[in-house]
Protein backbone atom coordinates (compact mmCIF):
# COMPACT_ATOMS: atom_id res chain seq x y z
CA UNK A 1 0.00 0.00 0.00
CA UNK A 2 1.42 3.36 -1.05
CA UNK A 3 2.50 5.61 1.81
CA UNK A 4 4.20 8.99 2.05
CA UNK A 5 6.58 10.40 4.64
CA UNK A 6 6.46 14.20 4.73
CA UNK A 7 8.91 16.33 6.71
CA UNK A 8 8.13 19.78 8.03
CA UNK A 9 10.63 21.39 5.63
CA UNK A 10 8.67 20.08 2.63
CA UNK A 11 10.82 17.04 1.86
CA UNK A 12 8.74 14.07 0.72
CA UNK A 13 9.58 10.35 0.60
CA UNK A 14 7.47 7.72 -1.12
CA UNK A 15 7.27 4.19 0.24
CA UNK A 16 4.88 1.36 1.08
CA UNK A 17 3.04 0.58 4.29
CA UNK A 18 3.58 -2.98 5.51
CA UNK A 19 0.98 -2.57 8.26
CA UNK A 20 -2.04 -1.45 6.24
CA UNK A 21 -3.86 1.86 6.11
CA UNK A 22 -3.09 4.54 8.62
CA UNK A 23 -1.57 7.82 9.71
CA UNK A 24 1.24 8.59 12.13
CA UNK A 25 3.03 11.68 13.30
CA UNK A 26 6.00 12.57 15.46
CA UNK A 27 9.63 13.63 15.37
CA UNK A 28 11.57 11.77 12.66
CA UNK A 29 14.96 10.49 13.88
CA UNK A 30 17.42 7.78 12.84
CA UNK A 31 18.96 4.88 14.75
CA UNK A 32 22.34 3.49 13.68
CA UNK A 33 21.95 0.02 15.20
CA UNK A 34 22.22 -3.03 12.92
CA UNK A 35 19.98 -5.10 15.20
CA UNK A 36 17.97 -4.75 18.39
CA UNK A 37 14.86 -3.41 16.70
CA UNK A 38 12.51 -5.05 19.20
CA UNK A 39 14.22 -3.33 22.13
CA UNK A 40 14.09 -0.05 20.19
CA UNK A 41 10.38 -0.42 19.53
CA UNK A 42 9.58 -1.06 23.20
CA UNK A 43 11.87 1.61 24.67
CA UNK A 44 9.57 4.29 26.19
CA UNK A 45 12.25 6.91 25.45
CA UNK A 46 11.09 6.78 21.81
CA UNK A 47 7.58 8.03 22.64
CA UNK A 48 6.68 10.86 20.30
CA UNK A 49 9.22 9.78 17.67
CA UNK A 50 9.19 7.94 14.36
CA UNK A 51 12.35 5.85 14.08
CA UNK A 52 14.26 5.26 10.85
CA UNK A 53 16.71 2.35 11.01
CA UNK A 54 19.87 3.00 9.01
CA UNK A 55 20.60 -0.72 8.54
CA UNK A 56 18.74 -1.72 5.34
CA UNK A 57 17.23 -5.10 6.29
CA UNK A 58 15.07 -5.20 9.43
CA UNK A 59 12.87 -7.98 10.80
CA UNK A 60 14.87 -11.02 9.70
CA UNK A 61 14.91 -12.62 13.17
CA UNK A 62 11.31 -11.77 13.98
CA UNK A 63 9.94 -10.92 17.40
CA UNK A 64 10.09 -12.95 20.61
CA UNK A 65 8.75 -12.74 24.15
CA UNK A 66 12.08 -12.09 25.89
CA UNK A 67 13.56 -9.05 24.16
CA UNK A 68 11.01 -6.41 25.19
CA UNK A 69 12.01 -3.43 27.33
CA UNK A 70 8.50 -2.47 28.45
CA UNK A 71 4.93 -3.69 28.21
CA UNK A 72 4.20 -2.24 24.73
CA UNK A 73 5.57 -0.59 21.59
CA UNK A 74 6.18 3.13 22.08
CA UNK A 75 7.50 4.44 18.75
CA UNK A 76 4.95 6.41 16.73
CA UNK A 77 6.02 4.70 13.48
CA UNK A 78 8.83 2.49 12.15
CA UNK A 79 10.72 3.33 8.95
CA UNK A 80 12.92 0.76 7.19
CA UNK A 81 14.43 0.15 3.76
CA UNK A 82 13.23 -3.44 3.60
CA UNK A 83 11.10 -5.39 6.09
CA UNK A 84 11.37 -9.17 6.33
CA UNK A 85 7.87 -10.65 6.40
CA UNK A 86 8.98 -14.25 6.98
CA UNK A 87 11.60 -14.29 9.75
CA UNK A 88 13.97 -17.17 10.39
CA UNK A 89 15.06 -17.65 14.01
CA UNK A 90 14.31 -20.34 16.57
CA UNK A 91 13.27 -17.73 19.15
CA UNK A 92 10.82 -15.95 16.85
CA UNK A 93 7.14 -15.99 17.82
CA UNK A 94 5.79 -13.61 15.17
CA UNK A 95 6.88 -11.39 12.30
CA UNK A 96 7.72 -7.71 12.65
CA UNK A 97 4.69 -6.61 10.57
CA UNK A 98 2.32 -8.70 12.71
CA UNK A 99 3.88 -7.28 15.89
CA UNK A 100 3.41 -3.69 14.74
CA UNK A 101 -0.17 -4.35 13.64
CA UNK A 102 -0.92 -5.97 17.00
CA UNK A 103 0.37 -2.82 18.73
CA UNK A 104 -1.36 -0.39 16.38
CA UNK A 105 1.88 1.11 15.05
CA UNK A 106 2.54 2.00 11.41
CA UNK A 107 5.49 0.57 9.54
CA UNK A 108 6.71 1.68 6.11
CA UNK A 109 9.39 0.34 3.80
CA UNK A 110 10.83 1.21 0.42
CA UNK A 111 11.94 4.59 1.71
CA UNK A 112 15.47 5.62 0.71
CA UNK A 113 16.67 5.46 4.33
CA UNK A 114 20.18 6.61 3.37
CA UNK A 115 18.77 9.81 1.89
CA UNK A 116 16.44 10.33 4.87
CA UNK A 117 19.25 9.77 7.36
CA UNK A 118 21.56 12.17 5.52
CA UNK A 119 18.81 14.79 5.38
CA UNK A 120 18.18 14.54 9.14
CA UNK A 121 21.92 14.54 9.79
CA UNK A 122 22.35 17.78 7.83
CA UNK A 123 19.13 19.56 8.78
CA UNK A 124 18.29 18.06 12.16
CA UNK A 125 15.45 15.92 13.48
CA UNK A 126 12.14 17.10 12.09
CA UNK A 127 8.43 16.91 12.73
CA UNK A 128 6.93 14.51 10.23
CA UNK A 129 3.83 12.58 9.21
CA UNK A 130 3.30 9.24 7.52
CA UNK A 131 0.06 8.67 5.68
CA UNK A 132 -1.67 6.32 3.26
CA UNK A 133 -4.40 8.93 2.68
CA UNK A 134 -5.00 10.13 -0.85
CA UNK A 135 -4.10 13.75 -0.13
CA UNK A 136 -1.67 16.21 -1.67
CA UNK A 137 1.97 16.45 -0.57
CA UNK A 138 1.28 20.05 0.45
CA UNK A 139 -1.43 18.91 2.85
CA UNK A 140 0.93 16.32 4.42
CA UNK A 141 3.62 18.96 4.93
CA UNK A 142 1.07 21.23 6.61
CA UNK A 143 0.15 18.38 8.94
CA UNK A 144 3.82 17.95 9.84
CA UNK A 145 4.22 21.66 10.52
CA UNK A 146 1.24 21.59 12.91
CA UNK A 147 2.77 18.97 15.22
CA UNK A 148 4.13 20.28 18.56
CA UNK A 149 7.92 20.47 18.69
CA UNK A 150 9.78 18.12 21.00
CA UNK A 151 11.01 21.07 23.03
CA UNK A 152 8.48 21.84 25.73
CA UNK A 153 6.84 18.38 25.73
CA UNK A 154 6.56 16.46 28.98
CA UNK A 155 6.39 12.94 27.58
CA UNK A 156 7.91 11.31 30.67
CA UNK A 157 4.73 11.82 32.69
CA UNK A 158 2.75 10.27 29.83
CA UNK A 159 4.77 7.03 29.73
CA UNK A 160 5.47 6.74 33.46
CA UNK A 161 3.86 4.13 35.67
CA UNK A 162 0.56 5.19 37.23
CA UNK A 163 1.24 3.56 40.59
CA UNK A 164 4.24 2.19 42.51
CA UNK A 165 5.46 -1.29 41.69
CA UNK A 166 8.17 -3.79 42.54
CA UNK A 167 9.89 -6.42 40.36
CA UNK A 168 8.90 -10.07 40.77
CA UNK A 169 9.66 -12.97 38.41
CA UNK A 170 11.09 -10.60 35.81
CA UNK A 171 7.84 -8.64 35.66
CA UNK A 172 6.50 -5.43 37.27
CA UNK A 173 4.22 -6.11 40.23
CA UNK A 174 1.99 -3.20 41.39
CA UNK A 175 1.90 -2.50 45.13
CA UNK A 176 -0.42 -0.57 47.41
CA UNK A 177 1.29 1.75 49.87
CA UNK A 178 -0.18 1.89 53.39
CA UNK A 179 -0.14 5.42 54.79
CA UNK A 180 2.56 6.21 52.27
CA UNK A 181 4.82 3.45 53.63
CA UNK A 182 6.28 0.48 51.81
CA UNK A 183 7.16 -2.90 53.29
CA UNK A 184 10.72 -3.42 52.11
CA UNK A 185 11.57 -7.11 51.98
CA UNK A 186 15.11 -7.29 50.62
CA UNK A 187 18.41 -7.27 52.50
CA UNK A 188 20.14 -4.77 50.24
CA UNK A 189 19.82 -0.98 50.09
CA UNK A 190 16.29 0.35 49.73
CA UNK A 191 16.20 2.27 46.44
CA UNK A 192 13.32 4.39 45.18
CA UNK A 193 13.48 4.37 41.38
CA UNK A 194 11.72 7.15 39.48
CA UNK A 195 10.05 5.62 36.44
CA UNK A 196 10.16 8.25 33.69
CA UNK A 197 9.81 5.50 31.09
CA UNK A 198 12.26 3.01 32.51
CA UNK A 199 13.72 0.17 30.45
CA UNK A 200 13.28 -3.15 32.17
CA UNK A 201 16.96 -4.06 31.91
CA UNK A 202 17.81 -1.14 34.21
CA UNK A 203 15.60 -2.75 36.84
CA UNK A 204 17.20 -6.14 36.25
CA UNK A 205 20.73 -4.81 36.66
CA UNK A 206 19.88 -2.79 39.78
CA UNK A 207 18.33 -5.94 41.26
CA UNK A 208 21.47 -7.89 40.30
CA UNK A 209 23.44 -5.51 42.52
CA UNK A 210 21.29 -6.60 45.46
CA UNK A 211 19.14 -3.46 45.60
CA UNK A 212 15.64 -3.63 47.08
CA UNK A 213 13.64 -1.65 44.52
CA UNK A 214 10.43 0.32 44.50
CA UNK A 215 9.55 2.05 41.23
CA UNK A 216 7.42 5.18 41.57
CA UNK A 217 5.55 7.47 39.12
CA UNK A 218 7.19 10.56 37.66
CA UNK A 219 5.05 12.91 39.73
CA UNK A 220 6.05 11.47 43.12
CA UNK A 221 6.91 14.30 45.53
CA UNK A 222 9.99 14.53 47.73
CA UNK A 223 7.73 14.31 50.77
CA UNK A 224 6.26 11.05 49.49
CA UNK A 225 9.75 9.63 48.92
CA UNK A 226 10.80 10.63 52.44
CA UNK A 227 7.86 8.66 53.87
CA UNK A 228 9.18 5.58 52.06
CA UNK A 229 12.47 5.87 54.01
CA UNK A 230 14.82 4.77 51.22
CA UNK A 231 18.59 4.54 51.34
CA UNK A 232 19.02 5.97 47.84
CA UNK A 233 17.20 7.38 44.81
CA UNK A 234 17.61 6.41 41.17
CA UNK A 235 16.31 8.35 38.15
CA UNK A 236 15.49 6.42 34.97
CA UNK A 237 15.64 7.15 31.28
CA UNK A 238 12.61 8.58 29.49
CA UNK A 239 11.33 10.63 26.55
CA UNK A 240 10.78 14.31 25.86
CA UNK A 241 12.15 17.57 27.21
CA UNK A 242 13.50 17.28 30.78
CA UNK A 243 12.86 20.97 31.43
CA UNK A 244 9.16 20.47 30.67
CA UNK A 245 8.52 18.06 33.57
CA UNK A 246 6.79 20.31 36.07
CA UNK A 247 8.49 20.56 39.46
CA UNK A 248 10.87 17.65 38.93
CA UNK A 249 14.08 19.70 39.19
CA UNK A 250 13.08 21.08 42.60
CA UNK A 251 11.97 17.64 43.78
CA UNK A 252 15.23 15.97 42.76
CA UNK A 253 17.28 18.85 44.17
CA UNK A 254 15.69 18.23 47.57
CA UNK A 255 16.17 14.47 47.36
CA UNK A 256 19.79 14.71 46.20
CA UNK A 257 20.57 16.77 49.31
CA UNK A 258 19.37 13.89 51.47
CA UNK A 259 20.06 10.61 49.62
CA UNK A 260 22.73 9.17 47.33
CA UNK A 261 21.28 9.74 43.88
CA UNK A 262 22.05 8.51 40.37
CA UNK A 263 20.49 8.96 36.95
CA UNK A 264 20.59 7.52 33.45
CA UNK A 265 19.78 9.46 30.26
CA UNK A 266 16.72 11.62 31.11
CA UNK A 267 17.64 11.04 34.77
CA UNK A 268 21.10 12.43 34.00
CA UNK A 269 19.52 15.53 32.45
CA UNK A 270 17.14 16.00 35.38
CA UNK A 271 20.06 15.82 37.80
CA UNK A 272 21.77 18.51 35.73
CA UNK A 273 18.69 20.73 36.09
CA UNK A 274 18.42 19.93 39.81
CA UNK A 275 21.99 21.13 40.31
CA UNK A 276 21.16 24.47 38.72
CA UNK A 277 22.27 23.64 35.18
CA UNK A 278 20.56 23.93 31.82
CA UNK A 279 19.69 21.50 29.06
CA UNK A 280 19.48 22.03 25.31
CA UNK A 281 18.23 20.09 22.31
CA UNK A 282 20.75 18.34 20.09
CA UNK A 283 20.35 18.84 16.32
CA UNK A 284 19.58 15.19 15.52
CA UNK A 285 20.26 13.40 18.79
CA UNK A 286 22.26 10.28 19.53
CA UNK A 287 20.46 7.02 18.76
CA UNK A 288 22.24 3.71 18.22
CA UNK A 289 24.41 0.93 19.64
CA UNK A 290 27.81 2.05 18.44
CA UNK A 291 28.68 5.48 19.86
CA UNK A 292 32.19 5.94 21.33
CA UNK A 293 32.42 7.37 24.84
CA UNK A 294 35.55 7.99 26.92
CA UNK A 295 35.54 7.28 30.64
CA UNK A 296 37.83 10.01 31.93
CA UNK A 297 38.23 8.27 35.30
CA UNK A 298 39.94 5.26 33.70
CA UNK A 299 40.92 6.44 30.23
CA UNK A 300 38.97 3.56 28.68
CA UNK A 301 36.99 3.98 25.47
CA UNK A 302 33.54 2.39 25.57
CA UNK A 303 31.24 1.50 22.70
CA UNK A 304 27.89 2.65 24.03
CA UNK A 305 24.17 2.33 23.47
CA UNK A 306 22.53 5.75 23.17
CA UNK A 307 19.09 7.26 22.82
CA UNK A 308 18.68 10.93 23.65
CA UNK A 309 17.76 14.17 21.96
CA UNK A 310 18.67 16.58 24.77
CA UNK A 311 21.95 17.27 26.54
CA UNK A 312 23.20 18.98 29.70
CA UNK A 313 25.16 22.18 29.17
CA UNK A 314 28.50 21.55 30.89
CA UNK A 315 29.20 25.26 31.32
CA UNK A 316 26.02 25.68 33.37
CA UNK A 317 27.08 23.23 36.10
CA UNK A 318 29.13 23.89 39.23
CA UNK A 319 30.83 21.55 41.68
CA UNK A 320 30.84 18.62 39.28
CA UNK A 321 33.57 16.55 37.73
CA UNK A 322 33.08 15.34 34.17
CA UNK A 323 33.48 11.57 34.06
CA UNK A 324 32.44 10.76 30.47
CA UNK A 325 32.51 12.56 27.12
CA UNK A 326 31.11 11.66 23.71
CA UNK A 327 33.96 11.23 21.23
CA UNK A 328 31.76 12.11 18.25
CA UNK A 329 30.84 15.64 19.35
CA UNK A 330 32.45 16.17 22.80
CA UNK A 331 29.07 16.47 24.53
CA UNK A 332 28.68 15.55 28.19
CA UNK A 333 28.09 11.84 28.82
CA UNK A 334 28.57 11.61 32.57
CA UNK A 335 29.47 13.44 35.77
CA UNK A 336 29.66 13.11 39.53
CA UNK A 337 29.28 15.79 42.16
CA UNK A 338 32.39 16.84 44.03
CA UNK A 339 30.61 17.32 47.38
CA UNK A 340 27.52 15.09 47.29
CA UNK A 341 26.96 11.40 46.46
CA UNK A 342 25.56 12.01 42.98
CA UNK A 343 26.35 9.99 39.84
CA UNK A 344 24.92 10.55 36.37
CA UNK A 345 25.46 9.03 32.95
CA UNK A 346 23.89 10.09 29.65
CA UNK A 347 24.29 6.90 27.61
CA UNK A 348 22.69 3.55 28.43
CA UNK A 349 24.84 1.22 30.57
CA UNK A 350 22.03 -1.34 30.59
CA UNK A 351 22.31 -1.64 26.76
CA UNK A 352 19.40 -3.80 25.51
CA UNK A 353 20.23 -3.48 22.73
CA UNK A 354 23.92 -2.87 22.49
CA UNK A 355 27.33 -3.66 24.03
CA UNK A 356 27.89 -4.19 27.74
CA UNK A 357 30.96 -1.95 28.06
CA UNK A 358 29.26 0.46 30.48
CA UNK A 359 27.50 -1.93 32.87
CA UNK A 360 30.03 -1.10 35.58
CA UNK A 361 27.90 2.02 36.25
CA UNK A 362 25.51 -0.07 38.34
CA UNK A 363 28.40 -1.35 40.45
CA UNK A 364 29.62 2.23 40.95
CA UNK A 365 26.16 3.23 42.11
CA UNK A 366 26.04 0.29 44.54
CA UNK A 367 29.46 1.18 45.94
CA UNK A 368 28.48 4.84 46.34
CA UNK A 369 25.37 3.83 48.30
CA UNK A 370 27.37 1.49 50.51
CA UNK A 371 29.99 4.16 51.18
CA UNK A 372 27.44 6.76 52.26
CA UNK A 373 24.86 4.59 54.03
CA UNK A 374 26.77 1.53 55.23
CA UNK A 375 24.11 -0.70 53.62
Amino acid sequence: MKAYLALEDGTLFKGKSFTGEGNAQGEAIFNTGMSGYQEVLTDPSYAGQMVCMTYPLIGNYGVNLEDVESSRVWVEAFIVKECTKEPSNWRSKMSLPDYLVENGVMGIEGIDTRALTRHLRLHGAQRAVISTDNVSPEELVKRAQSIPTMEGQDLATRVSAKQPYTWIDNQPAPVELKDGKHHWTGKGPKVVVYDFGIKWNIIRLLAAQGCDLLMVPAGTTAEAVNRLEPDAVFLSNGPGDPAAIEGIADTVSELADRYPTAGICLGHQILGLALGGKTYKLPFGHHGLNHPVKDLTTGHIEVSSQNHGFCVDVASLKNIEITHVNLNDDTLEGFHHTQKPILAIQHHPEASPGPHDSQYFFKRFREMVREHTGV
